[in-house]
């Protein structure tokens, strides 16, 4: 497909973009409602002004923000890239994407290429929001197989800007995890990760190297977006990653940053799940050290540390001992408008973590009306619940809204294939 980059029609450069203010998410929001929304609804609600101008509108400050991401001025191209960020967030936009989605790209890869920190951070999540609008087919493959080398020579880059190199880390695993068509290139991105995290491993007298705060968030970035790949990854693929990482995973767990101690505890309770799902008798020979070693940080009592770090830790590893002890998931119900699902396994877990770490408090919204979210959670196509039982069970005009949306036609396709590369079953 041609690369679209023809100027909207409705007039040359626009000014500094704003971001999205609470009156754009509701005119957006009724822009949705067109197909299932009376006249009368609307009139009852306060006399919006016109659905079909208010899209126009929207789609307008939407051209607005993709033709500012060229902008001279880093300022508006940040501003434009937010701007865009919380539209993708926070709505589904799969049409007006879909005929814009290498115009996107192209400023998506300026930014990384030429921007500074910030900018680079931005762009990066906004790759992210694109591919999990598109979901997993055709287009999105497009979108990475552009940006994805751009990906990769941030995250390996040493004198890169390390806000940059934090952000790619996670944007990388999660459109990876969507957009990615062969599983051989599942396994490269995450030796890249590997290559990272296993900087911050404890050295073999239990001293840890010396490594910046920030140096290590793009380790445990690192590592997050290397476990959400486990989820895709064959048993023949799992059988040797259990066999090399689990037991020097085990050396994170002494790291002097909370966050990466979590991070490896979490991804050691995955693993397990992961090996148990596969031989219902694995074993572990480093099991006794290991519990060991989970028991002390989930009765942490150090005094060198905050309070709020051992809180949050004792918490975390609590459940990570039981995970490797038992087999046990402490489950989770997510509620979102007249359904909920429930978080189950550490595997759901970490995927449902890595998508709402882009999409955020629009979570909620994209689990009831982005059929390729709905499908990665086998939730089904999305609900449409009708007027009259809205009314009943007193659910409010945007929770109303929001199911209407969810009743458009799924666009993006099933991620069954990273299912299906799961079926070959190995022993150990």
């Amino acid at each position: 497909m041609p690369r679209n980059k023809k100027k909207n029609s409705r007039g040359g450069q626009h000014g500094a973009v704003q971001p999205f203010s609470d009156e754009d998410a509701s005119i957006e929001t009724l822009s949705h409602c067109s197909s299932f929304s009376d006249a009368t609804s609307v009139a009852d609600e306060g006399g919006e002004t016109n659905e079909d101008s208010a899209q126009e509108d929207f789609q307008y400050k939407l051209k607005g923000f993709i033709d500012s991401t060229v902008d001279k001025s880093a300022k508006t191209r940040q501003g434009a890239l937010d701007g865009l960020k919380t539209a993708m967030a926070t709505r589904i936009l799969y049409e007006f994407i879909s005929e814009r989605r290498m115009t996107i790209t192209d400023s998506i890869e300026r930014c990384l290429k030429k921007g500074k920190g910030e900018e680079q951070r931005a762009a990066a999540s906004l790759a992210c929001l694109l591919c999990i609008q598109l979901g997993s087919g055709i287009e999105s493959e497009e979108v990475f197989k552009t940006l994805k080398p751009i990906f990769k020579n941030i995250l390996a880059d040493g004198s890169a800007n390390i806000q940059a190199r934090q952000a790619v880390a996670t944007s990388l695993g999660l459109c990876t995890l969507v957009a990615e068509d062969d599983i051989l290139d599942v396994q490269a991105t995450m030796e890249c990760f590997e290559n990272l995290f296993t900087r911050s491993y404890a050295k073999a007298d239990g001293t840890c190297p010396s490594i910046s705060p920030q140096m290590s968030q793009l380790h445990t970035n690192s590592l997050l977006s290397w476990a959400l790949l486990l989820t895709i990854c064959s048993s023949s693929q799992l059988k040797d990653i259990l066999q090399k990482h689990l037991p020097k995973l085990q050396r994170l767990l002494e790291s002097d940053d909370v966050n990466m101690r979590i991070a490896a505890g979490e991804t050691i309770a995955l693993l397990f799940e992961l090996a148990r799902d596969i031989d219902s008798d694995f074993e572990f020979d480093g099991w006794d050290e290991l519990c060991d070693k989970l028991n002390a940080l989930a009765t942490d009592c150090n005094k060198h540390r905050a309070k709020t770090d051992k809180r949050k830790q004792r918490s975390v590893f609590r459940d990570v001992l039981k995970a490797v002890e038992e087999g046990d998931f402490q489950s989770e119900t997510i509620r979102f408008g007249t359904e909920r699902m429930n978080i189950d396994s550490w595997v759901r877990k970490r995927t449902y973590d890595a998508f709402r770490e882009f999409v955020g408090s629009g979570m909620n919204y994209h689990l009831q009306a982005n059929e390729f979210i709905r499908d990665v959670f086998e939730l089904g196509p999305p609900m449409l619940v009708d007027s009259a039982t809205m009314k009943a069970m007193k659910i409010s005009r945007f929770e109303r809204h929001l199911h209407n949306s969810a009743a458009f036609k799924a666009r993006t396709k099933a991620r069954s294939k990273f299912r299906d590369k799961r079926v070959d079953v190995g022993e150990f």
